[in-house]
């Protein structure tokens, strides 16, 4: 298993010329380490997290392509992890940098259990806030499911409701 720092990691490096390689979020090993081994069979690992490394990662990835020529790539991140969304729009801005076809497939981790395959326009839409903003709108069942997998959005709609409550109760009879 061929695995290093993405930010640490030289473009022109051999084990990347022709390789399967796969952007992981560093974190994964230690939240699943069953889907890590998955993922990682048969591919170079380049750990990222954009959290603590500086967020120049679309050029690194753009110069890594561009230099070593990977077979593809594949993007693998936690869902629900705001900065870990970086990985994907990275991998996807090489492609538009490039102006070439970078075979690409993009997974999100979702509860630390399940391995979901995402699609590149998928990452595209979630960078336009207002076309999700629309989405919720247009389908608002999309936040009963968000309920199920976010306890940021759980916590703010318990404070809602004592908020509510609390207005109620003030207001009186």
């Amino acid at each position: 298993m061929a695995e290093a720092w993405l930010w640490s990691t030289w473009v022109k490096a051999d084990r990347l010329k022709d390789a399967d390689v796969a952007v992981v979020a560093a974190c994964l090993p230690f939240v699943n380490p069953k889907l890590y081994e998955e993922i990682s069979r048969g591919r170079t690992v380049l750990f990222a997290c954009p959290e603590r490394e500086h967020p120049a990662l679309y050029g690194k990835i753009v110069s890594m392509v561009r230099s070593s020529r990977p077979r593809s790539i594949t993007a693998v991140s936690i869902d629900g992890s705001p900065h870990c969304s970086l990985l994907h729009a990275s991998v996807n801005e090489a492609e538009y940098i490039m102006d070439e076809e970078i075979p690409r497939r993009h997974f999100v981790v979702v509860d630390g259990r399940e391995l979901v395959e995402i699609s590149p326009a998928a990452v595209r839409v979630a960078r336009y806030l207002s076309i999700v903003e629309r989405a919720v709108r247009e389908r608002p069942e999309i936040l009963r499911e968000l309920e199920a997998h976010s306890l940021e959005h759980r916590t703010a709609l318990a404070r809602r409701l004592r908020r509510s409550a609390r207005d109620e109760s003030r207001r009186g009879p």
